[in-house]
């Protein structure tokens, strides 16, 4: 099973310059196939599945904890472009039924995580801390306490997000049509505005982990920018190029995250774990079908805002399409939210109904 893997290891090139070349090669190419389709977020998917393929063969480039935050930064300032005052109105005429929309996410993961666990489809506690939709880091740090490999969590965690992005671009495309979006840049690039905007990603980036917010390098950003775009004291504007790269480094940083040893050590867990994830996502798709019945959105704005999971690839991919980008983000902030408040919880409370020989 694990020859492919290792031939591919083997036409890797050895140093980190030739793999990232490799990497950028790849990505730019899957990147231009995925344009030419018509796929929203092409710049998002390409890196991203070159990544897969380059994590699984053992590269071992990674990128930069700050090059993610920057990336998460740029992604914010684009996401705050498109966001309007209408954001809170929605939370507040609409409340109930958002909370509804995040409830429902969350007791479906919880459900999932619970039945995963006592099939035992893999090893101690780590279903219940992998099914979180969302919260990665936080799920990861806090597994290892309660007897769960924080490798696997991980696992799970970023395949969720994975196959996240990919559904999400794929009912994007549906609904887009033949007009592929390319990175949208917020507005014509000029010195002062790419000034004020890099900016407000690097203040904001440092507020919110500052302040400890969750996904703080993207939230910080996205409510400064937001705010100051609202009022008009600022004009953001990010050139494509910069809006590529911050594209590619979400991308990478979840590709390069599935390695050789954590697909090993799964490999027998993974169509379970594919057919659990698609069936979250099903079930949120079906939610959203409904969502569309009880509030003046389509339905590509409502698959967007049930999706369980990856803030910042389905804020990309909102922004590229035709979604309601303010119903969008109101409702996946809002999970993001709920979730790290009681994914813990719930994920707790499944580990201690877990016999301990099973631990």
């Amino acid at each position: 099973m694990l020859q492919p893997t290792s031939a591919l290891r083997r036409r890797l090139p050895s140093g980190a310059a030739a793999q990232w070349a490799g990497l950028v090669a790849a990505s730019a190419a899957l990147a231009a196939l995925f344009h030419l389709a018509g796929f929203p977020a092409a710049l998002l998917l390409g890196p991203m599945l070159a990544g897969i393929a380059f994590g699984v063969g053992g590269a071992a480039v990674r990128v930069p904890r700050a090059g993610f935050a920057g990336a998460q930064a740029l992604i914010g300032c684009l996401v705050a472009h498109s966001v309007t005052p209408s954001i809170a109105a929605t939370l507040i005429e609409d409340g109930p039924l958002i909370l509804a929309v995040v409830g429902v996410t969350v007791v479906a993961s919880g459900l999932v995580g619970w039945i995963l666990t006592r099939i035992r489809l893999l090893p101690g506690t780590t279903a219940a801390w992998g099914s979180s939709p969302g919260a990665a880091a936080a799920m990861v740090a806090m597994a290892e306490e309660y007897g769960a490999d924080p490798r696997l969590v991980a696992f799970m965690q970023y395949v969720r997000v994975a196959c996240v992005a990919l559904s999400a671009s794929v009912v994007a495309r549906l609904f887009v049509g033949a007009n592929p979006a390319g990175p949208a840049p917020t507005a014509d690039p000029t010195l002062p505005g790419l000034l004020v905007t890099l900016a407000v990603a690097a203040g904001g980036a440092w507020l919110g982990r500052l302040l400890r917010i969750p996904a703080g390098a993207l939230v910080g950003p996205m409510a400064i920018g937001a705010a100051l775009h609202a009022t008009g004291l600022a004009e953001l504007a990010l050139p494509p190029w910069l809006l590529a790269l911050a594209y590619a480094g979400i991308g990478w940083t979840v590709g390069l995250r599935f390695t050789t040893e954590t697909v090993r050590t799964t490999l027998h867990a993974l169509p379970g774990v594919l057919v659990a994830t698609f069936g979250l996502i099903a079930l949120c798709g079906l939610w959203a079908y409904g969502l569309t019945f009880l509030l003046p959105i389509d339905l590509l704005t409502a698959f967007l805002a049930t999706s369980p999971g990856g803030l910042d690839s389905v804020a990309i991919i909102a922004v590229g399409s035709r979604a309601d980008v303010s119903f969008v983000l109101a409702v996946q902030t809002l999970r993001l939210l709920v979730v790290i408040v009681t994914g813990p919880i719930v994920a707790r409370w499944i580990a201690r109904g877990v016999p301990p020989e099973r631990r």
